[in-house]
């Protein structure tokens, strides 16, 4: 049996960047998808369909747990640079 070693690509000042760039672009779809999903709750719960409402409620915050650690990956990197 063999174990192939893995290198790993050295780390450069633009695949840096483009990781930031990339965080804040997962940040911003998973907020919107955020968004859409609490006003498709909003509109559920006004028409009076509160069990649908609370699961659009439910992906909603999903998607700003999402949004939050892509947010926290760039933190770290600019606290450390």
């Amino acid at each position: 049996m063999t174990t192939e070693v893995k290198n790993a690509a050295p780390k450069t000042a633009a695949t840096e960047k483009q990781q930031g760039i990339d965080n804040h672009k997962k940040a911003a779809m998973h907020l919107e998808q955020a968004a859409k999903h609490h006003h498709e709750a909003a509109k559920l719960l006004s028409e009076g369909h509160e069990d649908k409402a609370c699961g659009c409620s439910a992906k909603a915050d999903g998607h700003s747990i999402l949004a939050k650690k892509a947010q926290k990956k760039n933190l770290k990197k600019m606290a450390v640079s």
